[in-house]
């Protein structure tokens, strides 16, 4: 098997940019356990304001407002509607 693209789209807002990209791989990158790899991001004023990834060495995490932490991924609709909330919450707390 190689990698498949299941995602690539890209949305612009009033506000901002949402981008997402998800990938199926052969084998995991590590340290994860599943076979994703991805990218979702959204974007104001040319900077990351939430974002979701998983990178070799590091793992699944999330970025918010500057802040990185873990992720506990368990399947992609899940981290799909996390991150669509996480973007809701901040353009809803109007910031």
């Amino acid at each position: 098997m190689t990698a498949k693209q299941l995602l690539r789209d890209r949305k612009e807002f009033a506000r901002g940019t949402v981008e997402r990209v998800v990938w199926r791989l052969p084998q995991p990158v590590p340290p994860c356990t599943h076979c994703f790899k991805y990218r979702l991001v959204y974007v104001e004023d040319g900077r990351r304001v939430i974002g979701f990834d998983n990178e070799r060495g590091k793992g699944d995490h999330y970025h918010s407002e500057g802040r990185e932490a873990p992720y506990r991924f368990t399947t992609l609709e899940r981290l799909l509607d996390d991150f669509s909330s996480a973007v809701a919450q901040w353009v809803e707390a109007d910031r």
